[in-house]
């Protein structure tokens, strides 16, 4: 007997996007099984069968995951309408069919995580879960305890978009003040829109984790792929936080 797969989950395998992703083309009928368009969840298939999404056949590839010390200059996408350089322009062909989990913006380094496995990038990315990422940043003028709350308590950088940022103070440098700042949201430029409102903005920004994972070993601009042991301890990490988000 021929063992069966749910089709999200196939779709999810083939790092074409996640689980949840997947229902949602079905759900529009954009998914085909051996020609025929699936109109319902929970449909199930075998790896003998052919599937399309907009009639792009997907086919089975195995789940990679790289970490990666992004330097600055670099934006974080395959491609870019404005020419701009990307990530992928230093990263070896090995590893273009992968995807950054989140993005650092052009003049941001530090870690980022990378894989086609589409499940675990809907994971470490869905605002319910609340996955921590720490970064390093330097920010112009001295910044206090009071600038400190202020970002704790929310600050509004976007018409109806309220950031929130964990902060604390490493050291004075000079003029500058270097802190350490956690986010659970992933807003587009939430840290440098953050400090620009307290009126401290940012001298350089470096992502120094996410999750438990971290840039230990890894010199700017280099890449290593994760270790089974580092993959397994990353999805119980965040199974443990999509737990606790349960219980709260």
């Amino acid at each position: 007997m021929t063992d069966k797969i749910r089709l999200n989950k196939f779709i999810a395998s083939c790092g074409f996007c996640s689980r949840r992703k997947a229902d949602e083309y079905i759900l529009a009928k954009r998914v085909k099984v051996n020609g025929k368009i699936v109109e319902e969840l929970g449909f199930t298939i075998t790896l003998k069968d052919k599937i399309f999404i907009d009639d792009t056949p997907l086919l089975t590839q195995k789940l990679t995951y790289i970490r990666y010390y992004k330097p600055a200059g670099y934006i974080t996408t395959m491609d870019d309408e404005k020419g701009r350089k990307t990530i992928y322009d230093l990263l070896p062909k090995e590893v273009h069919h992968l995807k950054p989990v989140g993005r650092l913006d052009k003049d941001s380094t530090g870690l980022l995580i990378m894989t086609n496995d589409g499940d675990l990038i809907n994971q470490l990315t869905h605002p319910s879960v609340k996955v921590p990422k720490i970064y390093r940043v330097v920010a112009q003028g001295k910044v206090n305890l009071e600038h400190l709350q202020t970002m704790a308590k929310g600050i509004e950088i976007e018409k109806g978009q309220i950031a929130y940022a964990d902060s604390q103070i490493l050291e004075y440098e000079g003029k500058n003040t270097v802190l350490e700042i956690i986010l659970y949201q992933g807003l587009n430029r939430q840290i440098r829109k953050m400090l620009d409102f307290i009126g401290h903005p940012v001298v350089s920004l470096k992502r120094i984790s996410c999750a438990n994972i971290d840039l230990s070993g890894l010199k700017r601009g280099q890449f290593k792929y994760l270790k089974p042991k580092q993959i397994t301890d990353l999805k119980n990490y965040i199974k443990k936080l999509e737990q606790n988000t349960k219980l709260q």
